[in-house]
């Protein structure tokens, strides 16, 4: 056997040292390069100041001895304020109401869109998003104006006509208008996320559909909506997480009906006044750490559930 035979049946692994780019670089060293400048803003902006959030936490500001390390304290008296409990009870209540009736809209939109039987479906589907680009100060700002009992159209067209008005900002009405300004937003970000799972079902299986008798009602059930299963899942988990959040909708209304809505009405809005407003900083970290442990034990069960749903 010669030298050129012997070279050409050689293991291709023992036969030198890896191949370089031509930028010099090696071609495993290239991934961690393109991850790097997430990973280090992924440091600096979430897992530095959640570190830091902690660390406060476990603090308390006192007369008599200034910073003073209190362990779990600020914790334990988190569990027992009946403040943060209600305000937690009342944004379930709102994510009762308000998440299922704006899952059901934006899924009936996007399989309406998906039928190809609306004219102008781009427009239709333009003018339904149109509302999740309005920045949710200004949503906020347009509907407190709408709802307002002395200077709101609703009340001055029901004085014109004689016609009773609800009071939209009253204690009976408030967590009602505060999922409408909601629903308002996020449905036509949610009819997207819909829409696009349903462009992804192959077109051969309605034409299967269609071939073997089947109409547009029965496509929709046994083809469309459990191929929109994940998609659906993923909107529910993302209206979980939006609705503890909930934030900038109570905050400002809040001067509108400060009767109705005070600074615990949402758990969210109760840990922003204690560190703003009361100068509670350490306590406010602790209410807001378990505001987040609440958040992922409801995004647990929803998906605990989910799955078992599939499994069964």
């Amino acid at each position: 056997m010669t030298a050129t035979t012997a070279a050409s049946t050689e293991d291709p692994r023992r036969a030198g040292p890896k191949r370089r780019r031509p930028g010099g670089l090696r071609h495993g060293a290239a991934g961690p390069l393109f991850v790097a400048p997430f990973m280090v803003l992924f440091l600096l902006m979430f897992l530095t100041p959640l570190g830091y959030a902690a660390y406060l936490s476990l603090f308390q500001e006192r007369l008599i001895g200034g910073t003073t390390f209190v362990g779990l304290d600020n914790y334990v008296t988190a569990l027992k304020d009946p403040l943060l409990r209600d305000g937690v009870l009342r944004v379930a209540a709102f994510f009762v109401i308000q998440v299922p009736l704006m899952l059901l809209l934006a899924l009936l939109f996007a399989l309406a869109l998906d039928s190809g039987l609306l004219r102008l479906a781009r427009v239709i589907r333009l003018g339904i998003f149109v509302p999740y680009a309005v920045p949710s100060v200004v949503a906020t700002l347009m509907w407190g104006y709408l709802y307002g009992p002395d200077f709101g159209p609703f009340a001055q067209l029901g004085e014109k006509f004689d016609l009773p008005v609800p009071h939209f900002l009253s204690d009976g009405w408030m967590l009602g208008s505060l999922a409408n300004v909601v629903t308002w937003e996020f449905v036509g970000y949610n009819m997207i996320i819909l829409y696009a799972a349903l462009r992804t079902v192959p077109q051969e299986l309605y034409e299967a559909a269609a071939m073997d008798g089947a109409g547009p009602w029965r496509i929709a059930w046994s083809i469309k909506l459990p191929a929109l299963r994940p998609a659906l899942l993923l909107t529910l988990l993302f209206s979980v997480i939006g609705s503890f959040q909930l934030f900038n909708e109570p905050k400002l209304l809040q001067d509108i009906a400060p009767d109705v809505i005070d600074s615990s009405y949402t758990a969210n809005l109760y840990a922003y006044s204690l560190a703003f407003t009361g100068q509670q900083v350490n306590y406010a970290a602790a209410v807001s750490f378990l505001l987040g442990l609440v958040i992922v034990i409801f995004s647990y069960v929803v998906l605990f559930t989910a799955n078992r749903r599939r499994t069964s």
